[in-house]
């Protein structure tokens, strides 16, 4: 991992207009951003999602959606990019389910309490999407958490150090907002 002392001066230099310090910070992140990609992917064979696109597409719309994006710090952007990655991934699994099945989508309340393995690009992808937006109109912070575990595959240690908080307290925000998602998706 690169100094996140370093990664705050060039976020900072972004914050202020710079934009190659923005390219400076996603060339050197990349590969944290893929590796985090491909662990969520891996197992997704016949899918033309792979951890190259989506680390690619999270890019653009990191980008794209908002020329003037700024972070605050290490923490700020992989939460970014995390909401980024969920978004590719959720609008995957839709256009995929589409095509699939005419649009007909059903929801199915599933939320596995261990979140190692690769994400389901299926019904419970989009279950969960919608979910996950109430969550956030209720409480960010949670929903951030869900997004950081969930679709960028950080565990609770590394959530914890990017958010400077304790590893405990992440974990009962990851459970709080599991049984909030459960219940969301069940009453669905």
């Amino acid at each position: 991992m690169t100094d996140a002392a370093d990664i705050t001066v060039w976020l900072d230099s972004a914050r202020n207009g710079d934009r190659a310090a923005l390219d400076h910070v996603l060339s050197t992140l990349y590969h944290e951003l893929h590796a985090m990609a491909r662990r969520q992917l891996c197992g997704q064979h016949g899918h033309t999602l792979d951890a190259t696109s989506l680390v690619h597409e999270s890019y653009l719309k990191l980008l794209g959606s908002n020329r003037s994006a700024s972070f605050e710090d290490r923490g700020h952007f992989f939460a970014y990019a995390a909401s980024s990655m969920r978004s590719v991934v959720v609008d995957y699994a839709r256009n995929r389910l589409a095509r699939k099945r005419g649009g007909d989508l059903k929801r199915v309340a599933e939320i596995p309490e261990d979140v190692e393995g690769p994400l389901r690009l299926d019904e419970d992808m989009l279950s969960l999407n919608d979910a996950l937006d109430q969550l956030a109109a209720a409480d960010p912070r949670l929903a951030r958490v869900v997004e950081m575990r969930y679709f960028a595959g950080l565990s609770e240690l590394e959530i914890a150090e990017l958010l400077q908080r304790s590893e405990r307290s992440i974990r009962r925000d990851w459970q709080k907002a599991r049984l909030f998602l459960l219940s969301v998706m069940s009453d669905a």
